[in-house]
């Protein structure tokens, strides 16, 4: 056993719940962002812009009926499956080659996984990265060992368990959005609470909704409890921290407060109240849907990728026919459900606090 443990040191492998439910699903949301998040936010500006070189076909593949086009946009978000995969890796510490050799174990699991593909990918990438990590440099052909090694238990993972684990995802992600979608009221709270307290944790709320393909009116929801985080932090610390800080948490996230949570959980008591509010605005009164890529449900206000996940939704909508066009209210809803109320209440909810020494002075304090 001692040698076994040896071995496993000596080759960087541990098995631990925050390597691989927290590193790794962070990286797999970056994956995913520079693919896929990034193919769609292209397409759009192309589309809407009439900006010529990115609406362009720039690769065909296949002849006649058959032929599948792609622009530069499509082609990012073709290629999520090996981009999820090699972030992955690299949270792995996986050496070059075995990372290298993630790019076609990540294409197919995520075509095998299907609509919760993202999902397989994150279990398959793990497994064929942990066991190329242990065959890499330990033979004198490893140029040959390590991809074959690496390539071959991945695809053979994916082969057994991509399809049931993206069909239970798929399944579990269906049955929020129904559930979201019969009783908006209460699973308005409930999704915009979870989502937005996990996009403050140190987890991946995008990885989340993109594990789950949470869309729709539940998405709405989703996109409500990050943005009630992220605005929520940035305007009640602004005393704290001015400006860079309502910039750093505001466009970028709310875990930088992660270390002031720790020491003072009552910090937390504000945006997830006003996550709590704004979730069954958005999926009551505003019925905002978020039916862009699922990813940006869990992204909020960070880049306002979740913003431009709403817009393109409201334009695959009326492409698709089941939305005549984007309204007065739509925007409404977007920029109160988003950025005006999380502000308002997260600061109104937290005065009271700071009244009754609940928040301390430089409770709030980020070393920016």
């Amino acid at each position: 056993m001692e040698k076994v443990s040896a071995f496993l040191r000596r080759k960087d492998i541990v098995f631990s719940p925050k390597r691989y439910f927290i590193d790794a699903m962070s990286a797999m949301a970056q994956g995913l962002f520079c693919t896929l998040l990034v193919g769609t936010i292209l397409n759009t500006l192309g589309t809407q812009l009439h900006i010529g070189f990115l609406t362009d076909i720039i690769v065909t593949l296949g002849k006649g009926d058959g032929a599948v086009r792609y622009t530069i946009g499509g082609l990012c978000s073709a290629m999520v499956g090996p981009g999820m995969a090699v972030a992955i890796g690299q949270a792995l510490n996986a050496p070059p080659m075995v990372l290298f050799s993630l790019i076609p174990v990540g294409f197919a699991t995520n075509a095998m996984g299907g609509a919760g593909g993202p999902l397989a990918v994150l279990f398959v990438a793990i497994i064929a990265a942990e066991i190329g990590k242990a065959v890499s440099k330990e033979t004198k052909i490893d140029i040959l060992v390590t991809p074959i090694v690496t390539i071959l238990s991945g695809i053979g993972a994916a082969a057994l368990i991509a399809a049931p684990i993206g069909t239970a995802a798929s399944a579990v992600g269906k049955a929020i959005m129904w559930a979201t979608e019969l009783q908006p009221f209460f699973m308005g709270i409930i999704v915009s609470v979870v989502i937005g307290i996990a996009l403050t944790l140190p987890i991946s709320s995008a990885a989340i909704c993109a594990a789950l393909g949470l869309t729709g009116l539940a998405g709405g929801a989703a996109v409500a409890g990050c943005c009630a985080q992220m605005v929520g932090f940035a305007v009640m610390s602004f005393r704290e921290n001015r400006w860079g800080g309502l910039a750093a948490q505001g466009l970028g996230t709310s875990m930088l407060q992660m270390g002031n949570i720790v020491r003072n959980p009552r910090i937390w008591i504000p945006p997830t109240l006003a996550s709590a509010i704004t979730g069954p605005i958005a999926t009551c009164i505003f019925r905002m849907e978020m039916n862009g890529a699922a990813v940006s449900s869990g992204m909020g206000t960070c880049g306002l990728v979740g913003q431009i996940g709403v817009y393109t939704g409201w334009l695959a909508d009326i492409e698709a026919g089941t939305k005549a066009a984007i309204t007065a209210t739509d925007w409404l809803g977007l920029v109160l459900i988003c950025f005006v109320l999380p502000a308002i209440l997260s600061w109104l909810i937290a005065l009271p606090l700071r009244n009754w020494g609940w928040i301390g002075e430089n409770d709030l304090k980020l070393d920016l």
